[in-house]
This record gives C-alpha cells, sequence and structure tokens, in this order.
C-alpha cells in the first residue's frame, strides 16, 4: 500500500511531466501501473485552457488514495481536483460513439478504477471512444457550488465534440454514463445541459452540451429525504438546504422533454443509495415523454461497477446498454 505522501509525491511528478506535453496527467500514484499487465492511460485533455473558474482561495492539493488491499485490483479515488480533465481511452477501431464517463465518490472523491477506467476499457474494446471525467468537487470551496461539477461535464461535452475529427467520432453520438454520484452528474448534464453553469470561454462552447443519450447507473439522484444519499447531498448543497434549493438539484425535478433518451439500471438492495432514485427519475423522464429504459436487478447491492458484478445476473447491464444504445443510433 502507497502512503498519501508517496501519492501526492507521484502526481506532482506526473504533472510535471506531462506539462511539458501541455495537458495535465491523469490522477496517479507514482509513475507505474498498479497492477501488473494493466497499462495506464496517458492521453488527456484539459478542459479549462486558462484554468479552472471560480477557483477556491486557499490552492488545492491534488491526493490519489488507494483503497485496495487486493494487488490484482486497483481501486483508487482522488480529491484536490483543481484541473478538471479528460483521461481517454481510443479504441483500436473507433466505430463513431463517444462516451463521456463520470465516476461516483459521494462527491467527498472521484473513484478513478471500478467506475472510471474498467468501464472505459471494456467499451474502447468495442469501438467506443470513452473520456473519463475527473471533476471538480462541491465542498471544496469553489465558487460555482452546487454547479461546479456540472460546469466540468457541460464542458467536457463540448471540448469533445469541438474534437471528433481528432478522435474519429461523430458530434452527434455522444453518451454520458455516469455511477453514483457521478450518476447524479449524468443526469444533471442531460436535465439543466442549457443552464449557464459558466461563461463561455472559446469556440468550444458555442456547441451543444446535450448528451445524445444519457446512462445513469445507480445515480444519487433525489436531493430529498430519505431518497437522497445523505453525504453527497450534505457535501452538494449542504446541511440544510431549502426545499427549492433541493428541487434545483434533483433531475426528476428538472426534466424536460428535450431530455435525451436515458438508460436506468439499480439494484433494488442497494443498501447506498435507494432504488427510488431510480424509479423517480424514470417518472418524471416519463411524465415528459422522454423514452426510458429501465433495468431492476434482485440483487447487486451498490457500486457493483463491473467487478462487483461479475457471476450475478446484474452483470449483463453493460452489454444490455450497448444493445440499446443501438436502437438509438450509437455504437
Amino acid at each position: 500500500m502507497i502512503d498519501r505522501r508517496q501519492a501526492l509525491i507521484g502526481s506532482l511528478a506526473l504533472s510535471l511531466a506531462s506539462a511539458a506535453r501541455g495537458q495535465t496527467a491523469p490522477p496517479r500514484i507514482g509513475a507505474g501501473a498498479p497492477v501488473a499487465g494493466l497499462p495506464e492511460p496517458d492521453e488527456t485533455i484539459d478542459l479549462w485552457p486558462k484554468g479552472a473558474p471560480g477557483a477556491p482561495p486557499m490552492p488545492l492539493i491534488e491526493i490519489v488514495d488507494e483503497r485496495s488491499k487486493d494487488s490484482a485490483l486497483a481501486d483508487r479515488a482522488v480529491y484536490g481536483i483543481s484541473r478538471p480533465r479528460l483521461v481517454v481511452f481510443r479504441p483500436r477501431i473507433p466505430n463513431g460513439s463517444a462516451a463521456l464517463i463520470t465516476p461516483g465518490g459521494g462527491y467527498r472523491w472521484v473513484v478513478i478504477d471500478k467506475e472510471g477506467y474498467e468501464i472505459g476499457r471494456w467499451l474502447a474494446a468495442r469501438g467506443w471512444t470513452c473520456f473519463v471525467l475527473f471533476y471538480r468537487l462541491p465542498g471544496e470551496g469553489w465558487a460555482a457550488g452546487p454547479d461546479v461539477a456540472l460546469s466540468d461535464a457541460q464542458r467536457a461535452i463540448r471540448v469533445i465534440r469541438a474534437r471528433a475529427r481528432d478522435f474519429g467520432i461523430m458530434p452527434d453520438r455522444v453518451a454520458a454514463i455516469g455511477f453514483s454520484a457521478g450518476g447524479h452528474v449524468c443526469a444533471d448534464l442531460a436535465t439543466r445541459f442549457a443552464a449557464m453553469a459558466y461563461r463561455p470561454v472559446d469556440a468550444a462552447d458555442v456547441l451543444s452540451a446535450r448528451p445524445d443519450i444519457a446512462a445513469p447507473i445507480y445515480p444519487v439522484q433525489s436531493m430529498r429525504l430519505p431518497f437522497a444519499h445523505a453525504g453527497s447531498r450534505t457535501l452538494l448543497l449542504g446541511a440544510t438546504p431549502s426545499p427549492e434549493r433541493e428541487a434545483a438539484h434533483s433531475p426528476e425535478d428538472q426534466a424536460t422533454p428535450a431530455t435525451p433518451p436515458t438508460f436506468l439500471v439499480h439494484a433494488e438492495d442497494d443498501p447506498t443509495v435507494s432504488v427510488e432514485n431510480s424509479l423517480r427519475l424514470r417518472a418524471a423522464l416519463r411524465a415528459k415523454g422522454v423514452a426510458v429504459e429501465t433495468h431492476l436487478f434482485t440483487h447487486g447491492g451498490h457500486g457493483f461497477g463491473l467487478r462487483r458484478a461479475a457471476g450475478k445476473p446484474v452483470e449483463q447491464w453493460p452489454e444490455l446498454l450497448l444493445s440499446w444504445a443501438k436502437t438509438q443510433k450509437l455504437g
């Protein structure tokens, strides 16, 4: 296990090396791969050419924690993100579709492996060009407050579209996929893609931030108790948000007929994020005439991603997602 100080030193060293290439390196612990034989991605895109707007008064230090006790599995989490960026997974043969992936972490941190790189590698092996988003966290003092991750997600979709030709993708075939609190980022983007979350910074910002499809997976969604995930709610909105503030940041209350077709997956035995989050979002989307594909599984718990779904019926969810995406002309 590498301690936090080593993680910080490794991350800084990689950032300095990457600065010579003009982009910030992926969050890492040291220079090597944490799992033997599994290469680390190295291509990144910084979202904000002049730095992220509304920085907190005290500069943040990006820290990566390794939480895994299994040498065959990495389980890293990063916080103190001041340079939001996309980590790119290129397929050998692009199929023209792209996915913006927003990992979870309860808005406390952003999970790197099980809800980021693993699904990025899996989709890239099937022709998708994937972009894992390391977004800023709302509890770390950014001026945008609860909209800070949304502004990064909006900007990310626009940057992907602006660079579509570079990656062999079609600008009208961009999906958003998010997990847990990253599912909130995904659903927030799908319902509030047109909100003015930041001031335009370059030509990319004239492009639409609306994803063509959205897939919030076991999402944090409602900000109302008892359905809300308490930790995410507090970090996003504070300890005692008003009903108006809860509604403003609950995708179920922000759905419109323009919300993109949506794919939902949840386990009914999820002990962390109630399945009511997906059910309430489904009902709200259907009420607005939005096409919704919903898959509920008896067993799966929370945070299953790919690794914890193995050997259970819920392991079918990625294939179900791809099959549904084809009906929406992606993949």
